[in-house]
C-alpha cells in the first residue's frame, strides 16, 4: 500500500490527530538510513492509539515512506531529506544534523485537517515558524518543543539553545513535551518554560518524567526494563501522553499512561517500537 501522500491522492480525508514536523533520514553505521523522526514515531503511536492521523511534512520525494501507510501523509517536496546521525556515547548521545528539509508551510495544509480536533507541532530542525499555532485557534495544541531548542555547529553538530521564540505559542499550547537532554539539565530553564505553559513534561529516560501543572511538580518513575534501544521513545511518549491528556484531562493520568509505553518501547528496536494492542490495553488497566 502507497502512503496517501500529495503525490498519490488529490484529496484527503478527515482527521483527528494532526501531526506537523520533517520526517528523518537517519544514518546508520553503515550509512543506510531509516525513517525516523518525531513526525514518524508520534504519528505511528497516535493510529496505534485508534485515532485518524494526518502527517504534514516536507522531504525528498525519494524518500521511502512505506512504513506510515498507515496514516495519511502530505508532503511538500523538498531536494533534501533532513538527515541526521546519533551516535551513542558514554556520556549521551551525540547527534549530528547533515541536511535540512525546508521549513513547512502551513497554509498548504489540506481543507480537511484545518479543524483537526488534536494538533502536534514536532519540529527537530526548527522547521516551524513558532506562529504556526495562529492556524488552529479551535484544537487541543500540543508541542514537542525540541526543534525549538537547537542549533547546528558549522560541521552539523546538534547543541541546545535557549528558547529564543515569542513566549505566545508556549501560552497557547496546552500541553509541551521536551527532555532533560534537551536543555541539559537546566533546572532553571524548564521552570522558565514551565512558567509559561499551562502543563510541561520533562522526560528523563530511564528515570520516567516529570509534570508541572497547576504550580504543582509531580514525578512518574518508568517501569524497569531491558534497554534494546530507545530512539523515538520520547516521541512515543508525547503522542501517548498528548492523546491520554485530551481523552482525560488528568495530567497526572497521561503521564502514568505514557511512562509505561515508552518504558515498553525501549525494548524493542526502531519502529518495532511503537506500542502493541496488548501494551495499550495493559497500560490502561493498570491505570485503572
Amino acid at each position: 500500500m502507497v502512503p496517501r501522500s500529495m503525490h498519490a491522492l488529490k484529496s484527503f480525508d478527515p482527521i483527528d490527530y494532526l501531526l506537523i514536523g520533517h520526517v528523518t533520514a537517519d544514518l546508520q553505521p553503515d550509512d543506510s538510513t531509516l525513517l525516523g523522526g518525531t513526525a514518524t514515531f508520534s504519528a505511528l503511536t497516535a493510529h496505534a492509539l485508534g485515532h485518524k492521523v494526518g502527517i504534514l511534512t516536507a522531504c525528498n520525494p525519494s524518500t521511502d515512506l512505506a512504513a506510515l501507510e498507515a496514516v495519511q501523509i502530505y508532503t511538500q517536496p523538498a531536494t533534501n531529506t533532513t538527515t541526521f546521525r546519533n551516535i551513542s556515547t558514554a556520556d549521551g548521545r551525540i547527534q549530528y544534523m547533515y541536511n535540512r528539509a525546508p521549513s513547512i508551510n502551513a497554509e498548504q495544509l489540506p481543507h480537511a485537517w484545518k479543524a483537526a480536533p488534536l494538533v502536534h507541532l514536532g519540529p527537530v530542525a526548527g522547521e516551524l515558524d513558532p506562529e504556526i499555532f495562529r492556524f488552529f485557534p479551535n484544537s487541543f495544541l500540543c508541542l514537542t518543543l525540541q526543534g525549538w531548542l537547537r542549533a547546528f555547529a558549522d560541521d552539523g553538530k546538534v547543541q541546545p539553545v535557549a528558547w529564543l521564540h515569542d513566549h505566545a505559542l508556549l501560552k497557547a499550547s496546552h500541553a509541551a513535551v521536551l527532555s532533560l537532554e534537551d536543555v541539559r539539565g537546566d533546572e532553571d530553564a524548564i521552570e522558565e518554560l514551565a512558567a509559561m505553559c499551562r502543563v510541561l513534561v520533562v522526560t528523563k529516560n530511564r528515570l520516567g518524567c516529570s509534570v508541572y501543572w497547576n504550580r504543582d511538580i509531580r514525578d512518574f518513575p518508568a517501569p524497569s526494563v531491558e534497554l534494546v534501544e530507545d530512539t523515538g521513545a520520547g516521541d512515543i511518549f508525547a503522542a501517548a501522553f498528548f492523546s491520554h491528556l485530551l481523552l482525560t484531562q488528568d495530567p497526572w493520568e497521561a503521564a502514568r499512561f505514557a511512562v509505561i509505553l515508552a518504558a515498553n518501547s525501549v525494548t524493542r528496536k526502531r519502529l518495532e517500537s511503537i506500542p502493541t494492542q496488548a501494551e495499550i490495553a495493559a497500560a490502561k488497566m493498570e491505570i485503572l
